[in-house]
């Protein structure tokens, strides 16, 4: 669990801001759960966000960004997202690398520094784990023909799009057993326990439905089971 002193105003709003785009509705056990603080750590955390008027409370007990609070996630997002990209396409970092040290650096960009990251990355793109600035819902996704490995078809074959990249531990565990970003896949078997087996170039695997959920896949044409 990660003291509660580094984990910043701003780490919280874009826990709130990501977690919204991907459709939660933001209780206080989310954000100690992605943030890996504790629930008092959360609790004081929210009273000085309120204070600051950044988020609201509701009696439903839901955390939500007010505009302030929403104007900062969003700034803080994006310089992350810029700083990935920087520290891949400029610097050369693996993908499985880049997002602690941006989660480090994202605090440290200058209003100068971050115009000179979108004047040479521009502010589109997705990031080296396949993402944009903030997430898309699963129901948007889904309408793009993209699904997760854990809902993948049983002998179809897949490009990986992107990968949820919030835990640093998951994309080095994923780099390990061979699964990034445009890795092609074949679905085996999806099992009783909730495992999944896939086919990658370097065998069989199976993938517990925790990571197969971070997954994200688009189905290659023509590419059926053999």
């Amino acid at each position: 669990m990660k003291d509660a002193i580094y984990v910043s105003k701003e780490n919280y709003l874009k826990a709130i801001l990501e977690a919204e785009a991907e459709g939660h509705a933001v209780i206080p056990a989310t954000l100690a759960h992605w943030l890996e603080v504790s629930p008092p750590a959360v609790t004081m955390a929210l009273k000085r966000l309120k204070r600051d008027g950044c988020v609201a409370v509701g009696e439903d007990g839901i955390v939500r960004l007010t505009a302030s609070g929403r104007e900062t996630a969003y700034r803080t997002a994006l310089r992350h997202h810029l700083i990935e990209r920087m520290l891949s396409e400029v610097f050369g970092m693996e993908w499985y690398e880049i997002h602690e040290e941006a989660e480090r650096l994202e605090h440290a960009v200058s209003p100068a520094f971050e115009a000179k990251l979108k004047e040479k990355l521009g502010e589109g793109g997705a990031c080296p784990h396949g993402n944009a600035v903030l997430p898309a819902s699963p129901a948007e996704r889904k309408q793009r023909g993209e699904l997760p490995l854990s809902e993948a078809l049983e002998g179809q074959r897949y490009t990986v799009i992107s990968l949820q990249e919030r835990d640093p531990k998951l994309l080095l565990f994923l780099h390990h057993m061979g699964i990034g970003p445009s890795r092609s896949l074949r679905v085996v078997a999806q099992n009783y326990d909730q495992t999944v087996s896939i086919e990658l170039p370097t065998g069989v695997s199976i993938l517990g439905r925790p990571a197969a959920e971070a997954v994200w896949l688009r189905p290659e044409a023509n590419a059926n089971s053999v």
